[in-house]
């Protein structure tokens, strides 16, 4: 069908709005790269551009001074994202899809429960003891895993999800055919629910990745230090090194500056590499087939 003038004005003008948007959404990364490859004085004298001053790899050399260090704790990293988003996504689901059927009487009552541990939860001390004292994870890829596994809130938004976009009458017919719980489960319910398990498995794979806190109340094992924990180790040694030259012309100083934007691109460079996996489902159709009746 061939559009019209005013179609044809409006979508210019909506597609241009969005590349210059988009255009204003690029230039700080394109900043942060450029700053990366920048010298340490040139930032200092001129601030950051979008084209390399002083082109230098100090700071990408300063974080590779231990590449073993570093390409064990992209490992532990990656290992740790994908077990726990995995799992977090397998819980959630089930968790959501039990209280969405209609046929189990208490799903209310359990719901209410779920969202009560919003409110109220026992806090860090309680949280170190029983993973540290009772369940002996302390130096564990399990203390890394466990905290934090199951999020109410993508619980919440996961059921309201299924009660907007999955007929019932496609469980009763199935139900009607023999089909069991967990076959409703897998094979029906779980491949309609592809948008929401992208949207919220791509917060868990982002929040996961970006924890640091939980290796710094857990782990003391330089082996299994995560890759932000691991760069905020290395920040924190070469504050100090900064600070000790300061005082002595005998101490090797540091791209300080440069070190904060290398280290923004080593770490979310796979993340930034990994989205656009995971775009095309937010686009997708929701409900997949149709129901006959």
């Amino acid at each position: 069908m061939r559009k019209s003038y005013d179609e044809i004005i409006f979508n210019l003008i909506a597609k241009g709005f969005i590349g210059i948007m988009a255009l204003f959404c690029a230039v700080p990364f394109v900043m942060l790269i450029s700053g990366s490859f920048s010298s340490e004085e040139s930032i200092m004298k001129h601030g950051y551009s979008l084209f390399p001053r002083g082109f230098s790899t100090d700071a990408y050399k300063f974080i590779a001074d231990s590449p073993q260090k570093v390409l064990n704790a992209y490992g532990i990293t990656i290992l740790v994202t994908f077990v726990s988003c995995a799992l977090a996504l397998w819980l959630i689901s089930m968790t959501a899809y039990v209280l969405f059927r209609e046929d189990f009487k208490w799903r209310n009552g359990f719901a209410f429960f779920f969202y009560l541990t919003t409110i109220f939860n026992g806090g860090l001390l309680p949280a170190y003891i029983l993973m540290v004292r009772y369940l002996h994870l302390k130096n564990s890829l399990l203390a890394l895993i466990l905290p934090g596994i199951f999020s109410v809130f993508f619980l919440l938004i996961m059921r309201n999800f299924m009660k907007g976009t999955i007929p019932v009458e496609l469980m009763e017919s199935s139900k009607i055919d023999g089909a069991g719980d967990f076959y409703i489960y897998w094979r029906i319910v779980l491949p309609l629910m592809k948008p929401a398990l992208a949207t919220i498995g791509l917060f868990e794979v982002i929040g996961y990745w970006n924890n640091w806190y939980n290796a710094m109340l857990y782990i003391n094992k330089e082996s299994l230090f995560p890759l932000q924990y691991l760069l905020y180790r290395i920040l924190t040694a070469s504050q100090g090194i900064s600070e000790a030259a300061m005082n002595s012309v005998n101490v090797q100083t540091v791209p300080k500056e440069t070190f904060k934007l290398a280290m923004t691109v080593v770490a979310i460079g796979p993340i930034i590499l990994a989205y656009p996996f995971v775009q095309r489902f937010f686009v997708q159709g929701i409900t997949i087939g149709a129901v006959k009746g």
